[in-house]
């Protein structure tokens, strides 16, 4: 599986930016997907979850963007999406592509990782 995300950029606080992250390789055994984010001395928080069964996707998020982001995906083009919301200075981070493959075991995978810096 590979990850490859876009989108990142600069944003002033309380604005909203829009990330993608296009999905590749062996498909059909991923469990799961989400976004990760990682600031400079601290460990990679995993900020939203989206799974999905035979007839919808369910959600699940991080406190801490609870109400603010929204995760998405388009099975069609294999394409996961973050849509951040009303973004704060605390939002700056490296953003990361999660999914997870059930394959005998569980196997994560991670994106190289895209920049968003939040302006006050």
């Amino acid at each position: 599986v590979q990850l490859v995300e876009s989108g990142g950029g600069l944003v002033q606080a309380g604005g909203s930016l829009r990330l993608s992250c296009a999905v590749s390789g062996r498909l059909l055994d991923i469990i799961d997907m989400g976004w990760g984010r990682q600031v400079p001395g601290k460990e990679r928080e995993l900020v939203a979850l989206i799974t999905h069964d035979d007839t919808h996707d369910t959600s699940s998020y991080a406190d801490s963007v609870q109400g603010r982001f929204i995760i998405s995906r388009d099975n069609a083009k294999n394409m996961v999406f973050l849509e951040m919301n009303n973004v704060l200075p605390e939002d700056t981070a490296v953003y990361y592509c999660y999914a997870r493959e059930l394959v005998a075991r569980i196997n994560t995978y991670w994106g190289q990782g895209t920049q968003v810096t939040v302006s006050s």
